[in-house]
């Protein structure tokens, strides 16, 4: 069987510009879409892209094989489904002593949760009036993996990102009662992760169907 040669680039997004402090799958990321095609280039590989663990690498500790690290949604994207005004986009203060190459990640992740945060509300309020059938779907199609992960970040939240196996004894074995007394407990940090991933997988699935419109081929993703 023959194959037809072609070329790429290696490029994960958190190397993107972003004036949020670490790219994302936003408007920098079409760019480089555009910039593959003008290159005549035909794939993009990328790096995991899931949730990753205390050193921030996506090779050292994910903390799913399933989800993705919600670092990467875009905060223009947010606005543009509107979940975000646009003067709540708010550019990650300049710092005169952090490095230009490296990722800050002990501001940028508060200053992005923040507006997570307000997007999530927002999105919050509108299903108490209007049904969401796209979040609903991803909700069900997802549910295998992702009810597990959302209460397992949940509980990593609830106990300072402790080791598991520093939590209560009946959470650490998934004793029946326990995890359905956590569930309780922790609606809100469940619903938020819930969230998160919906509008990763959502913005991803956007960029990747915009790269194969223009022949590029998006490689090594979750």
């Amino acid at each position: 069987m023959s194959q037809k040669r072609c070329s790429g680039i290696l490029l994960h997004p958190t190397s993107l510009p972003g004036r949020f402090g670490i790219g994302d799958l936003g408007p920098e990321a079409y760019r480089f879409v555009d910039f593959l095609e003008r290159s005549r280039q035909r794939i993009w590989q990328v790096l995991p892209l899931g949730p990753t663990g205390y050193e921030h690498s996506p090779y050292t500790m994910n903390f799913s094989a399933f989800a993705g690290n919600p670092l990467l949604i875009s905060p223009d994207e947010l606005a543009r489904d509107g979940l975000l005004r646009p003067d709540e986009l708010t550019p990650l203060p300049s710092d005169p002593g952090a490095r230009e190459d490296r990722v800050d990640f002990a501001r940028v992740i508060p200053h992005k949760q923040r507006m997570l945060r307000l997007a999530f509300e927002r999105f919050r309020q509108s299903r108490r009036t209007t049904r969401d059938p796209e979040y609903e779907r991803f909700c069900g199609e997802q549910a295998w993996w992702l009810e597990d992960f959302e209460l397992f970040m949940a509980l990593l939240e609830a106990h300072d990102y402790k080791p598991w196996n520093q939590w209560e004894i009946a959470v650490m074995r998934r004793q029946p009662a326990a995890l359905a007394a956590a569930r309780n407990a922790l609606q809100d940090r469940i619903a938020f992760h819930r969230f998160l991933q919906f509008e990763f997988f959502r913005q991803w699935k956007r960029l990747r169907a915009y790269a194969n419109g223009k022949g590029i081929r998006i490689i090594g993703d979750i």
